[in-house]
């Protein structure tokens, strides 16, 4: 009798158990991240940037992305670290249910809206709030689902962007290796250094920069204005004028090697610090920041 009363609270505990653990799995579930797969940073084709009726639409051409309309190039750099977030969004924790999403920045004023797309299909969308107090997480929001979320990264800086912070500021890239001959003109004068292998000696041969007369030009000078030139970046670029309509350059340096580089700079204006360029590499003239011109003038 004692055996078959233990047996039936044994069956009442099992029974007990098992409606608990499956009453916690359920209410576990309500709470369940969802799951975002990778994409393949590779494969996006179009991105949009929106926020508070503003609207970035990124688009990837033969390998480049740019800013559409215009067709604007984009900073490789700034487009990877946008693509990075998309790509590995990875959601930690459930953070509200409440709907009160003023106090994570994601209100309609505040939040951005971020889309990706691979080809015609919308891959990703998500809207981005205010960074987490740990400095470690973003809060945000996914497509379809009114819950508030802790993203793993402090990325919201990487997103609140105009395009103008966007495009490629690169103006003139070149390898420095590459150069045998630079030309400089300004209107009372121009000089000529020429790139001569050295040969001979103890150590392994050095080029030297020289005049076509053989004058030993300032090496570590040389040196100096091929290196701020080789990775020339703008300020800004100049909207509403093309590179024709700059006339009267007070500098203009030209490199000579593979191809040839051309830098101009003009008179700045009046009560301005910065310069106004144009360069063989980009499309449309630029304001190159005051100190950085002086430092190529001098």
């Amino acid at each position: 009798m004692k055996s078959r009363k233990e047996i039936i609270i044994l069956i009442l505990i099992i029974l007990a158990l098992s409606l608990y653990l499956l009453f916690n799995k359920t209410n576990r579930s309500l709470y369940r991240l969802p799951g975002l797969k990778a994409i393949s940073i590779e494969k996006v084709s179009k991105i949009e940037i929106s926020r508070n009726g503003a609207n970035i639409l990124l688009e990837k051409k033969n390998g480049r992305w740019f800013i559409i309309p215009k067709g604007y190039p984009a900073d490789p750099n700034i487009v990877r670290n946008i693509l990075d977030v998309i790509c590995h969004l990875k959601l930690t924790a459930l953070v509200s249910e409440a709907r009160d999403y003023g106090l994570y920045g994601l209100d309609n004023d505040n939040k951005i809206v971020v889309k990706a797309w691979i080809g015609n299909r919308l891959k990703r969308e998500f809207e981005i709030g205010k960074v987490a107090s740990t400095y470690r997480h973003t809060f945000v929001k996914i497509a379809g689902n009114y819950r508030v979320y802790h993203a793993r990264g402090d990325f919201r800086e990487t997103f609140d962007k105009t395009a103008a912070d966007i495009r490629d500021k690169r103006v003139l890239s070149f390898a420095e290796a590459d150069i045998q001959e630079i030309d400089i003109k300004t209107p009372k004068k121009s000089i000529v250094f020429l790139k001569k292998e050295t040969t001979g000696g103890k150590t392994a041969p050095k080029p030297i920069w020289q005049t076509p007369e053989g004058k030993k030009a300032d090496q570590s000078r040389i040196h100096r204005l091929l290196s701020r030139l080789s990775d020339l970046r703008c300020r800004d670029f100049i909207e509403g004028r093309d590179k024709k309509a700059f006339k009267n350059a007070i500098y203009t340096v030209r490199l000579k090697g593979i191809k040839e580089y051309s830098l101009s700079i003009f008179a700045k204006k009046k009560g301005s610090h910065d310069y106004p360029a144009i360069s063989s590499e980009s499309a449309y003239p630029f304001i190159i920041a005051g100190w950085r011109a002086e430092e190529i003038m001098k």
